[in-house]
């Protein structure tokens, strides 16, 4: 599955509406059909008799109900007030290991119509074989099952050795009842299976289309060619594959698929297979359906079983004599929107093929882009979901990183194909096996299509960057966990969290770095042979690497490969190095963040095994271990030489920050002013980060960060600039201009330093941005460069901003370069007349397609950008009184409160329009309006103002919770304001 964020801003068609409806509707679609639950009319049996054939064909239904035998006798079925016996293995989340399913016969039929694509109820009918080996001698069967109905549940068997049609014998099925907290269906039988024999579980069932939410079986509405239509697809990651079919719904139940979809002849029917056949089938009012079939499946788990019913065109590639087709609304085929995701796509798969010298084992890959993916995209084997925005390329998308998104996020899933599909985790505690090395592969992927942005780099901006924010050692989960701590399926869907993906991402960078690429590789090609088409834990990953080693004699590690890399899975947050070049002394201890004194005595004791790599006086140095709580490494104590300087995680491969003690950090800092070259880029990126980031949480002093920037007029990187000015500029910064004498120093400060890196970015947005494309990187760090020089004043930013708005208004075809439009229009409108202002707002109120909400959403954000508080406040007006309803993408109350000036005005506004304004955008806003609110306040008055405001719109239990966020803020702000004004004596200094 898709990584769970992303930093672009590329939002599908539809999906920010969904979405934000989606909580309390599907919530109130659940309970009503939990509350049907388990109280079928019938679970009806065959005739009974010793003997049958095997009917492979679905049965034609009739509107609701399906023409099936009247039984002898009836197996009964529980209702929702009787589940069952009281406790049992149906209490439990995982399976209990009695049967092992071997292959399913899987038919589906979703009955959409072209001429009826929104009933009231869409539903879908379905039937199925499993053939399953019993284990354990048992009469009653468990298999994973949700918001399904039954209509008959046969068991039969044992069956013949060699052949799954011969004629045997039915185990009777006394009741059938349900498990729901655990999402079980429970067969109790007349007699126990046998250990060791074949059995066939037969099952005839429904079930409801989702018209709201985006799991299971679900249901897309969308225009295409000036039509409206629909199609239904499947997400079955992580647990939702129980809501389609009965089954045994855990990764290492692998089995065999042969799957068939009845649908309407006017649509197309696509599954993990190629096609196999088609028929025909009247149903009992006589309506023909088309009946495909689809070739068997390899072994795979049911989270990868996948269909799609659409009307969609698509185009074809063929890579390596395998055919890719890519499927898309037909006007998006047509314009040629999908054809880069269908080029790129066949490339991916030969450079994985080739890495690993292992080929894809599926005859063929069709990818759908459909209108709304809530999942992003999904791995499905032979046929890959993916939500549109991120596969279609527009023409205004062509000198954006938009490119490098598509190609990262198909290399993700193509990644999967490997890693989850050949070879899957045994159980989701170690998801971070496919999606951790999946994140990687993505990463090389990237690299190798993009050569000029050198891999490091792609790391550290897609990767490291957002999860050394988040991780730490109180409250952030391990990568791998302990089985057991699972209690319910809830649980497993949290997984799919930055820890998993982007953390899962980093064990796999430091592996390889310490490793070498090469034998990383080898050990992972051993790993992919050995459990192809099956199952793996972490230990067995562990176990492959430390046995490529074994037959090598470069690399040589201070412990066993489990040994090490546990000690980074199996526990939250990560290391600080802290190195005293005094004395060579290296300690590690837990990351915190916002330390207090003597936390560590607070939490455990455990440590990691750290590789550090390291540099000295510009001379990369062999590879050193850190493996206890603080060692001595005698080459990292310096000299009092103002050339003698040392600097650790070298090309930033480890999974940790470094701190250094006061001469340390002067020695880096003296060295940055000399020679900044002498320091690779990577590192003066991660120096950068690493000062700010203890900076911030209170491991060393402000102005020590600070020291570090006095160099940056040297510096010609963009991505150095981006992070110094990330850190200077920031919205702490930004709020706090109008109390104290920062604006002035630091533009001063800035500026001074600012015009080389400007002059040549500038040169470039005015003569050739399209030079940029083959470094993304560059074009996405090229935003902040021009926010910033226009922040600061910088006649020639404001100049340029002016141009190019005047150009645009004048011919709106002349695009504003996409990488700067919004700091563009920002800055038009903060200098600009109320013309200028109500040129965007004309051009907001008609921008009325569907497709246009993320346009909608940037010209609100230009004009709140406005410094006359009478335009902001009659935008606030419009807001309630002119904007269409349906424009409801954007609070605009809050996102002019979260500008310059309109931070001032909002509160007032509010107060006079509450009514009006919770009656236009409803209460779910208030989260984000509190925060925006709060950033002001540092008095005791100023909580307590706004705390009467509150109390008078709010209810009890809504005002306990803002008053303690209120204060929360003012004790943030006032720390805020201490260290701003540090900023400022030290800008005193040294401005």
């Amino acid at each position: 599955m898709s990584r769970p964020f992303s930093s672009g801003v590329y939002v599908s068609r539809g999906v920010a509406l969904l979405l934000a409806a989606l909580t309390a509707v599907l919530l109130l679609v659940l309970v009503a059909l939990a509350s049907l639950y388990g109280s079928c009319a019938h679970v009806q049996p065959s005739e009974q008799g010793n003997s049958r054939v095997k009917n492979t064909s679905l049965w034609p239904p009739g509107g609701q109900e399906w023409a099936l035998p009247t039984p002898a006798q009836e197996p009964t079925v529980g209702t929702s007030q009787d589940l069952g016996p009281p406790s049992g293995p149906w209490d439990h989340l995982r399976l209990p290991p009695w049967l092992v399913p071997l292959h399913y016969d899987l038919e589906l039929w979703p009955w959409l119509q072209p001429d009826k694509l929104s009933p009231p109820n869409l539903t879908f009918t379905g039937r199925e074989n499993i053939t399953v080996r019993c284990t354990v001698a048992t009469s009653r069967l468990l298999l994973h099952s949700f918001l399904l109905n039954y209509k008959q549940v046969e068991v039969w068997g044992p069956l013949a050795p060699d052949t799954r049609n011969a004629t045997v014998g039915r185990v009777q099925v006394e009741n059938v009842w349900f498990a729901p907290d655990m999402q079980f269906v429970v067969l109790d039988l007349g007699q126990s299976l046998e250990p060791g024999s074949r059995y066939e579980l037969s099952f005839h069932f429904s079930g409801q289309v989702l018209q709201v939410g985006l799991e299971g079986l679900f249901l897309n509405l969308y225009h295409d060619e000036d039509e409206l239509r629909a199609l239904v697809a499947t997400q079955m990651e992580p647990t939702f594959a129980r809501h389609v079919f009965p089954c045994f719904d855990e990764p290492a139940l692998k089995a065999t698929f042969n799957i068939t979809i009845i649908h309407h002849p006017g649509y197309a029917a696509l599954s993990n297979m190629p096609q196999l056949g088609q028929s025909e089938r009247i149903d009992v009012n006589g309506s023909r359906w088309t009946v495909t079939t689809f070739h068997t499946t390899p072994r795979m788990p049911t989270y990868l079983v996948a269909l799609v019913v659409c009307d969609l065109d698509h185009i074809n590639r063929t890579e390596r004599g395998k055919e890719i087709r890519v499927w898309a609304r037909k006007d998006d085929i047509a314009n040629g929107y999908l054809d880069f995701a269908a080029n790129i796509t066949g490339p991916i798969f030969s450079f994985l093929e080739d890495l690993f010298n292992i080929s894809y084992r599926l005859p063929k890959t069709d990818i759908v882009a459909l209108p709304i993916f809530a999942s992003g995209a999904m791995e499905n084997w032979g046929l890959l979901i993916f939500d549109e925005s991120s596969l279609l390329l527009e023409p205004e998308d062509e000198l954006t990183e938009k490119r490098a998104m598509i190609l990262s996020i198909i290399a993700h899933e193509v990644g999967h194909q490997w890693f989850g599909n050949l070879v899957t985790m045994s159980w989701w505690n170690n998801i971070w096996l496919n999606e951790g090395f999946a994140s990687y592969f993505e990463l090389e992927l990237t690299n190798y299509f993009y050569p000029k942005v050198p891999m490091n780099m792609i790391f550290f901006f897609t990767v490291l960057h957002g999860i050394l924010g988040e991780d730490h050692a109180l409250e952030s989960r391990a990568v791998s966990t302990a089985v057991e701590n699972f209690t319910e399926t809830s649980e497993i869907n949290r997984l799919f969290d930055l820890y998993t993906y982007k953390k899962g991402a980093c064990m796999a960078w430091m592996l390889a770095s310490f490793l070498s690429p090469h034998l990383f590789i080898n050990a992972l090609k051993s790993y992919l042979e050995t459990f192809s088409y099956s199952n793996a834990e972490q230990d067995d990953l562990w176990r492959h690497i430390q046995m490529a080693i074994g037959e090598q004699n470069v690399t040589h590690l201070p412990a066993t490969v489990k040994s090490i890399m546990d000690s980074w899975t199996h526990q939250g947050g990560f290391p600080i190095i802290t190195v005293n070049v005094s004395t060579g002394v290296v300690k590690q201890e837990p990351f915190y963040l916002d330390k207090v004194e003597n936390q560590t005595l607070l939490s455990h004791n455990s440590t990691w095994i750290v590789p550090i790599f390291w540099m000295k006086n510009g001379i990369p140095q062999p590879l050193v271990w850190l493996d206890k709580s603080n060692m001595m490494f005698p080459g990292m104590k310096l000299s009092d030489s103002d050339s003698d300087w040392v600097i650790l995680n070298f090309n930033v491969t480890g999974y940790y920050r470094v701190n250094y003690d006061e001469l340390g950090w002067k020695k880096l800092s003296q060295q940055l002013e000399k020679d900044p070259k002498a320091i690779p880029v990577i590192n003066r990126l991660q120096l950068v980060s690493d000062a700010f980031a203890l900076t911030k949480n209170n491991y060393i002093e402000i102005e020590t960060a600070l020291d570090l920037t006095k160099y940056i007029a040297e510096e010609d990187e963009i991505l150095v600039w981006f992070e110094v000015l990330l850190n200077l500029i920031n919205r702490e910064v930004i709020y706090d201009v109008n109390n104290y004498a920062l604006y002035p120093l630091l533009k001063k400060y800035l500026l001074k330093r600012f015009n080389s890196i400007w002059n040549t970015y500038s040169a470039i947005i005015r003569e050739n941005v399209a030079s940029l494309q083959d470094n993304y990187l560059s074009l996405f760090s090229l935003e902040r460069i021009f926010e910033t020089a226009c922040w600061l004043g910088l006649e020639d930013c404001l100049q340029l901003s002016r141009e190019l708005f005047k150009k645009w208004t004048a011919h709106p075809e002349t695009a504003i370069p996409p990488q700067i439009e919004n700091a563009v229009l920002c800055s038009a409108v903060a200098l600009g007349s109320d013309k200028d202002w109500d040129f965007l707002f004309n051009l907001y109120i008609n921008t009325t397609e569907e497709e246009d909400e993320s346009r909608r959403r940037r010209l609100v954000h230009a004009m709140s950008c406005s410094k006359d508080p009478w335009i902001l406040n009659r935008f606030m007006e419009y807001a309630i009184t002119a904007v269409p309803s349906n424009f409801s993408e954007t609070n605009i109350i809050v996102v002019v409160a979260t500008s310059e000036v309109g931070r001032y005005i909002a509160k007032d506004f509010l107060m006079d329009n509450w009514v009006a304004v919770t009656e236009r955008y409803g209460m779910d806003w208030l989260d984000a309006l509190v925060p925006v609110l709060g950033r002001t306040i540092s008095t005791d008055q100023q909580v307590t103002e706004l705390q009467h405001f509150f109390s008078t719109v709010l209810e009890e239990h809504q005002r306990v919770v803002v008053q303690a966020k209120l204060q929360a803020m003012k004790t943030k702000n006032l720390q805020n304001k201490k260290r701003i004004a540090r900023v400022v004596e030290w800008l005193r200094k040294n401005t």
